[in-house]
């Protein structure tokens, strides 16, 4: 592993002759050391991100630390809701008019780095030391690091342990279980309740769910190449399991998980009282502990003793990018940083953007943590010495799978495909839209 320098910014004007020393953890450091040519000359950076009021606030927050540890840096807001975000990033970029510090999603990160829209983060020194290599790998093409993870996921079961007991059906050593347990098991909580719970809602709508499943079997949804790098058997296999479960009663019939889906993660099946076992993301945690009024428990995807190798796989929740055509790269370097490497702006942050992908910044403020928190880095931390690597970096085009998992996977529950019709139908339109 090639070493990484500490993030450091020359001369920010002609006019300043001021050296500026960002590092991990600094956060009661001077931001500048003025020479007799006078302090730095004010810059004004652009800042873009997706999401919540409350994510807006965070942010501003954050925003308003750094300010006063670099005065002369004005960063301008640019913000909007995850639906209209990529429209109009894309129109900014088309125009010329790119974020300084522009907010990426996995899916759409490639794209943006193919179209030399990125800035190699590594060329501006961002100090990347304090983040697992697998995660750094899952924003890196081509050697050239293009986005740096806001904070990492895990993509697990989320369980109702009093699902599991009102069934009379213990819960699952998760460090062995297999599919067919995860079948089984399912079922039997189904039939107890006399599927007032079910055992399990079907997990086919996410396409990482398949990505696990492929590397359990030393495959992979995507390749280095970006390309498909899978048997078409191995995903005919998975919406199998999914048929059983439904056959078995394990999970409900298409309708109603179409209908469940729907809803999210507050009226899922567990976060409704109405199902054992879900999947979804680790910082989904909190808002189905919240909107099921019960302690649940993370586990660890079936499988991952089964085949060849584990599967499961830190996922960063969000990137940070800085654009190749910032007028102010350095200072823009000199936002990433703090938003990485600061506590300050974790103690603010916290899991908002995903638990804190500096492992020193994520203990520095695990005590602030919520329950559900501090049980997800808990699990994350679990499974640091199983997971293998990261998955490849997603092709351009791969922003269109998601869709084209959720419908094929709505055409199987309903029967108008077979798992082996969908395998050919998903394979046609995914090359399709990666090219």
């Amino acid at each position: 592993m090639r070493p990484r320098p500490t993030l450091r910014a020359g001369a920010l004007l002609a006019a300043a002759a001021l050296a500026l020393t960002a590092c991990a953890g600094s956060a009661d450091e001077p931001a500048a050391s003025p020479t007799s040519s006078g302090p730095p000359e004010p810059v004004e950076i652009r800042f873009s991100w997706w999401g919540s009021d409350t994510r807006h606030e965070l942010t501003q927050q954050v925003l308003d630390k750094f300010t006063e540890k670099y005065p002369h840096i004005t960063v301008v807001p640019d913000y909007t809701d995850w639906n209209s975000y990529f429209d109009k990033l894309g129109t900014a970029v088309a125009g010329g008019d790119a974020p300084d510090v522009i907010t990426q999603e996995e899916r759409f990160l490639n794209e943006y780095a193919s179209r030399g829209v990125l800035a190699d983060l590594n060329e501006l020194g961002l100090d990347t030391s304090k983040v697992d290599e697998g995660v750094l790998q899952s924003g890196t093409i081509d050697d050239a690091l293009y986005g740096v993870a806001t904070g990492v996921n895990a993509y697990a079961i989320i369980a109702d342990p009093t699902a599991f007991e009102a069934a009379g059906v213990e819960m699952p050593d998760d460090s062995t279980w297999t599919w067919d347990d995860y079948v089984e098991i399912a079922e039997q909580i189904s039939t107890a309740t006399g599927k007032s719970v079910y055992g399990a809602q079907d997990y086919g709508f996410n396409e990482p769910g398949f990505s696990i499943y492929a590397r359990q079997r030393g495959e992979a949804l995507y390749t280095e190449d970006g390309e498909l790098g899978y048997d078409d058997k191995t995903i005919a296999q998975w919406w199998q399991h999914s048929l059983d479960l439904q056959a078995n009663g394990g999970q409900p019939d298409a309708a109603t998980t179409v209908e469940v889906d729907a809803g999210g993660p507050e009226l899922s099946l567990v976060g409704t009282g109405k199902g054992a076992m879900a999947w979804f993301w680790t910082n989904q945690l909190t808002a189905i502990t919240n909107a099921s009024g019960k302690e649940l428990k993370l586990l660890r995807v079936p499988g991952e003793t089964e085949e060849e190798r584990t599967g499961m796989y830190f996922k960063p929740a969000m990137y940070y990018s800085i654009s190749a055509k910032s007028e102010h790269p350095e200072e823009a370097a000199l936002l990433v940083d703090f938003l990485l490497n600061d506590p300050v702006a974790g103690e603010i942050i916290l899991s908002d953007r995903g638990l804190p992908a500096n492992t020193d910044v994520r203990a520095a403020v695990e005590d602030k943590f919520s329950a559900t928190d501090k049980q997800a880095a808990e699990f994350l931390a679990g499974l640091e010495a199983d997971i293998v690597d990261g998955p490849a970096v997603p092709p351009v085009g791969a922003g269109q799978v998601a869709e084209i998992t959720r419908r094929i996977n709505q055409e199987v529950l309903f029967g108008r495909m077979t798992p082996a019709e969908a395998a050919k139908q998903f394979r046609l339109e995914v090359e399709s839209a990666i090219g």
